[in-house]
């Protein structure tokens, strides 16, 4: 993408000067009027005068007279206290010398037993170093270190009107590195951002990933925005979007430069915020500022990703844990790769005793193999994964490596085990070519069709897959293998060539595969279901993602743990260290992705990126068209939401003429008015179904069509078990036999919609057998094909 070009003019020298004074004072803050020096430094256009007033110090006269103005503004400065206001910490008072000191001390009296007050009501917000106390020494404690007060230039805002303040910051998240966040300011920030609509109150973005340009597109959606812009009734302009603009451009380029993904950063900038910017004529005015900033972290040893080609394609298998006498985990797990058309002779099962089992050669150990393994599953309890880990590193006997075992992680019993084991991993990807590759601990297995093989420990009776050398364009990962397999069990048409289950990520992170299969020139479309990002992580996923969609695929995400709750669900799940979900979903949906909200969102996304992959989208303005009046009505009002926003297409002339021709051979023309939404009325049949969808999608003003196929109309056949062959499905003019053939050979996306009962089934499954997308209901239709429409559009903008 590309906008206005902006000239920064930042001192970094000045401003990593300022931390390191501030880290040899003892400090991991800087104090508002050093944040205010860093934001003159950084070009922050008019941080107000400040003076600071040492506790002790006695300033004369003409220094606490020396700001401009008939006011002044006072707050306390301590290390230990972020939220001034809620302690009495902040005070304006008149411009005089005896305002001025009274207010001084009383703030030094006041604030310590207020701070105190708040920390007994609630510990647990309180600094470690307070732990503990109460009562007087407490007080005496905050009182200690507090450093003194800060006299401050007072500005009058234009508007002191609901919307004229803006918060933005930037801050270092666990999972995606720097993240730079923007929206309506105050001290209600956080109840603007539960009670408003989603991206309405608070945007946010990776810094990695996005310019100053690109986080103002974002912003310009906001509340926020509107009311600084004048765009709401009774308000005019109180800043431009340029100013806007340099203030995002500096905060990216300063959260780039003092960043944990820089090796060489003097310092890390783990929060630096503005709450709020206020405006004086056209000027922004930071009103009240913090930093917080640490050392660098020592970066992480890189896996050798280049091994997960090993892992999905391997020439050879190796397996542990089968039971010759039982259908254990591990016997399930040969059983399915001989299945899915693994050569036996290129296995080799650890089995002291035996020479082969089921065609397979068996070894006493690991040390007995006569070739190093592409692949060695390990499908033992967890209490021997450590051993076994221990000697495949010590003989380097294999590419990569799969954990099948749970308790590795996901309580609180086996993070020790896990901590053990994948510190072993990490010093071996220090040594040599990196050491194996490791997918899991608790994997429920991988399904590689072009790697003719099948770890998945399901047995085949339960979930039945499809085999054979056919094309497969969608892969499916997901940190769940539950998920996975229920969505495949319900919807076996999605048929993916990789079906990959990361489990605890000990190794192998959703980053490492996506950034695998987004140089796949075989796989158009993947799925991913993620419940947490190792450290960094979904900053390394999304920006496999933005790679991959510029490549041309589509990438449909979910990410669970969106509540508190979701989240303590999680991390008892699979060990997921789950984060902001509204930061992971903003940092996938710019870097290209497809984020879903619900599991039949993504089920019906998966299954539309999959059947409209081909098809072109050249905008949003959609065709409906139902015999049901109820339908096409429906249709019409699920076409904007807080996600995304469709338009009623307008029909040309010439469409217009086509569909009353069509409709005049049907002898419906008197019973039908050509607009859009297009109710064809239920004496349409099959031929006329098929052919208003031909003369639709050539019109130019036509994007996208929906068509309900009327299951239930006695003009339709859309039956399978019927006594009369009027209504058979089976016969070769009925909507299933004619539409898939025209919907294939056309270029616009066309989605049908067969809302009916259990009867109708057969009727689903043969459209889709065709290649058709289908759904059971008009709204879900229409939402689902919306979000893809809005995903589709921002691909190609970010393709260029």
């Amino acid at each position: 993408m590309s906008g206005t070009s902006i000239q920064l003019s930042i001192d970094f020298t000045a401003i990593t000067a300022l931390f390191a004074a501030a880290a040899q004072a003892g400090r991991d803050t800087l104090f508002e009027h050093e944040t205010y020096e860093l934001l003159q430094k950084s070009g922050a256009e008019t941080p107000p005068r400040t003076n600071f007033l040492a506790k002790g110090s006695r300033p004369s006269d003409e220094e606490l007279l020396a700001m401009s103005g008939a006011k002044v503004v006072l707050k306390i400065v301590s290390p230990t206290i972020i939220h001034k206001t809620e302690v009495g910490g902040v005070k304006v008072v008149e411009k005089s010398v005896e305002k001025i000191r009274s207010a001084w001390r009383r703030m030094l009296f006041e604030v310590p037993e207020n701070y105190a007050r708040n920390l007994e009501r609630d510990p647990g917000h309180g600094p470690e170093l307070y732990r503990g106390l109460s009562g007087e020494p407490l007080v005496q404690a905050i009182s200690r270190d507090i450093e003194g007060v800060l006299l401050v230039q007072f500005m009058p805002p234009d508007s002191e009107a609901f919307g004229n303040e803006m918060i933005v910051g930037i801050r270092n998240t666990r999972e995606f590195g720097m993240i730079i966040s923007a929206g309506l300011g105050g001290t209600d920030t956080e109840l603007y951002a539960k009670r408003f609509r989603k991206g309405q109150a608070i945007v946010a973005a990776a810094t990695a990933l996005i310019s100053g340009w690109d986080f103002f597109q974002l912003f310009r959606k906001t509340i926020s925005y509107r009311k600084l812009a004048g765009l709401t009734r009774g308000q005019r302009r109180i800043v431009t979007d340029e100013q806007i603009i340099e203030c995002f451009s500096s905060l990216i380029e300063l959260a780039n430069f003092y960043s944990p993904v820089k090796p060489q950063a003097p310092f890390v900038i783990e929060e630096l915020e503005i709450n709020p910017f206020a405006f004086t004529d056209f000027l922004m005015v930071p009103l009240d500022g913090m930093c917080r900033f640490g050392e660098p972290r020592r970066q992480a040893v890189a896996r050798p990703r280049a091994k997960i080609g090993k892992l999905l394609k391997p020439a050879t298998i190796g397996l542990v844990g089968v039971s010759t006498s039982r259908p254990n985990f591990g016997r399930v797990i040969l059983d399915n790769i001989l299945a899915a058309g693994f050569a036996p002779e290129q296995i080799r099962m650890i089995k002291p005793g035996m020479e082969s089992f089921a065609g397979v050669p068996c070894l006493p150990d690991l040390a007995a193999l006569d070739c190093k393994l592409d692949l060695f599953v390990v499908a033992v309890a967890s209490a021997q994964v450590g051993e076994i880990v221990d000697e495949v590193l010590r003989l380097d006997a294999a590419e990569s490596v799969m954990l099948i075992a749970g308790g590795m992680g996901e309580t609180g019993d086996s993070v020790g085990r896990a901590s053990e084991l994948m510190a072993k991993i990490r010093e071996a990807h220090g040594r040599g070519d990196g050491g194996p590759v490791f997918l899991g601990g608790n994997c429920l297995g991988v399904v590689s069709h072009p790697g003719k093989y099948d770890t998945l420990f399901i047995p085949e009776d339960k979930l039945p897959k499809s085999r054979g050398g056919h094309r497969r364009d969608t892969a499916f990962v997901s940190q769940s293998g539950a998920f996975m397999i229920t969505r495949l069990s319900k919807l076996p048409e999605i048929d993916p060539a990789y079906m990959i289950s990361v489990g605890n990520q000990n190794d192998l992170s959703l980053g490492d595969i996506l950034g695998y299969l987004k140089d796949d020139p075989e796989i158009e479309v993947i799925g991913v279901y993620a419940e947490g990002f190792q450290d960094l992580d979904g900053l390394n996923f999304a920006t496999a993602v933005r790679e991959a969609v510029r490549a041309g695929k589509e990438v449909v995400f979910y990410k669970a743990g969106r509540t508190p709750e979701g989240k303590t669900a999680t991390s008892g799940h699979t060990a997921s260290l789950a984060g902001d979900y509204m930061v992971c979903a903003s940092c996938i949906r710019q870097a290209g992705g497809m984020v879903t909200e619900t599991f039949s969102e993504f089920e019906n996304l998966l299954m539309l990126a999959q059947r409209l992959h081909g098809k072109k989208i050249l905008g949003n303005r959609l065709a409906a068209v139902s015999g049901a009046g109820f339908e096409a009505v429906g249709m019409a009002d699920n076409i904007q939401s807080d996600d995304f926003q469709m338009k009623m297409a307008s029909f040309g002339p010439a469409t217009v003429e086509s569909v009353r021709q069509i409709l005049r051979d049907k002898g419906l023309e008197g019973l039908v008015e050509v607009k859009n939404p297009l109710d064809i009325n239920p004496g349409a049949d099959d031929e006329a179904h098929v052919k208003v969808v031909e003369a639709l999608s050539a019109d130019a003003n036509v994007d996208a069509l929906v068509i309900g196929l009327d299951p239930l109309s006695p003009a339709m056949r859309t039956l399978a078990d019927t006594s009369s062959a009027r209504y058979s499905l089976s016969d070769p003019s009925s909507i299933a036999s004619l539409l898939p053939k025209v919907v294939a050979a056309l270029e616009t996306p066309v989605v049908g919609v067969v809302d009916g009962g259990r009867l109708y089934d057969p009727l689903v499954d043969e459209l889709t057998r065709g290649g058709m997308a289908v759904f059971r209901s008009s709204d879900s239709a229409i939402r689902t094909l919306a979000l893809y429409i809005e995903g589709r559009l921002y691909a190609e903008l970010l393709r260029g």
